[in-house]
């Protein structure tokens, strides 16, 4: 099976499945003498793992991560990093259920099709298990642009048609305490209030609802990304898109900037000054990129999720010979994915910056 690498110069593959003995990710590419932080890349995986809260999933992993090579005395060492994290609470019998039916908008009839065989427990590679491996790789991304200054950081604006205000990071400190501070993940205490007892209801129901996640990056420098097919924005888009369940990308004005006009959506420069150090732009409807590469100003962007393709309803479905059959969701399932998604879509922004910083110290002598 391809498809399991990713990036170029900082460049990871992660291997393993929902229900085997463990998952994991070999980072190659990583530069030397970058500080290994334990507690940090754990503390990632602690905002990701399931059986968080009434709102999550209730599978219990401690998604504790083992460092395998790579790193000595605290410190990378220029050479691949292997990480490991054992799977613990798998209940395959949950899936019995499922072993000749394939489940309404999951992998199971396409996985099928193209390779003949399928993990019918929990999807195998398909699942959002896998994701545990890109937030410790992401995690080890993170610290290396911590010493380029460059930080990221998310938060759910909306779950179903709730959305929380606009918000404007000043310091990303105190921006993750208040998204840290609910269960959802919201940086908006009221807004995220309304989301846990919707989500709570939804869960109730036995259904599901989908949401997004915005995510900002700041003090990125001008001239990430390359101008044609390796834009900075179309690399975050891949990366945004393979993550499960998302089913949406824009950045900057996205969508909503097809309805404005040109002298609305240009984004006007500002000259340096004594209180404003280096160019800025007045508005920043390009989302911090233009023509594929980074202009100084905060990168912004949304990641849309569907809602969780398993209910807890019965549906008509097929089952391997084309025949109709029926179904009915078991086992543990998120009833909203966002705010499980939050640190995987900043792991994949974290990977994506980190192999384009590594890519730009080639752009000119």
């Amino acid at each position: 099976m391809a498809g399991n690498t990713f990036g170029q110069l900082f460049r990871i593959t992660t291997f393993g499945e929902s229900h085997g003995e463990a998952i994991g990710v070999i980072v190659d590419g990583c530069p030397a003498q970058v500080d290994i932080d334990l507690d940090f890349i754990q503390a990632e995986l602690d905002k990701r793992k399931p059986g968080q809260s009434k709102i999550t999933t209730q599978r219990k992993e401690a998604d504790t991560v083992k460092i395998l090579s790579g790193t000595f005395e605290g410190k990378t060492t220029g050479t691949p990093i292997a990480m490991i994290i054992p799977n613990e609470d798998q209940r395959s019998k949950d899936y019995g259920h499922n072993v000749d039916v394939f489940r309404p908008s999951h992998a199971d009839y396409t996985y099928f099709t193209k390779y003949g065989i399928r993990d019918h427990r929990g999807g195998g590679r398909s699942s959002a298990r896998e994701t545990a491996a890109r937030v410790a790789a992401g995690a080890l991304a993170k610290l290396f642009l911590k010493t380029q200054g460059i930080e990221i950081a998310a938060h759910v604006s909306s779950v179903g048609k709730l959305n929380a205000p606009a918000v404007t990071i000043d310091d990303v400190e105190s921006f993750i305490a208040r998204r840290e501070s609910n269960i959802v993940r919201c940086a908006d205490a009221a807004t995220a209030e309304t989301m846990i007892e919707f989500i709570d209801e939804v869960r109730k129901d036995g259904d599901t609802v989908g949401g997004k996640v915005s995510c900002y990056v700041k003090n990125c420098p001008v001239g990430l990304g390359e101008p044609v097919f390796d834009k900075l924005h179309a690399d975050l888009g891949k990366a945004m898109l393979s993550i499960n369940a998302v089913h949406g990308f824009e950045f900057g004005s996205g969508f909503a900037g097809s309805e404005m006009r040109g002298s609305q959506h240009n984004d006007i420069f500002i000259a340096p000054s004594a209180s404003n150090t280096g160019v800025k732009t007045a508005t920043n409807f390009s989302g911090g990129i233009q023509g594929g590469i980074s202009n100084g100003m905060p990168i912004e962007f949304k990641v849309a999720f569907k809602p969780v393709a398993t209910i807890m309803h019965n549906q008509e479905t097929i089952n391997s010979k084309g025949e109709a059959a029926e179904i009915s969701g078991k086992g543990r399932h998120d009833p909203c994915v966002v705010p499980r998604a939050v640190p995987i879509v900043e792991a994949m922004a974290a990977l994506v910056l980190a192999d384009h910083v590594l890519r730009n110290r080639a752009a000119k002598v």
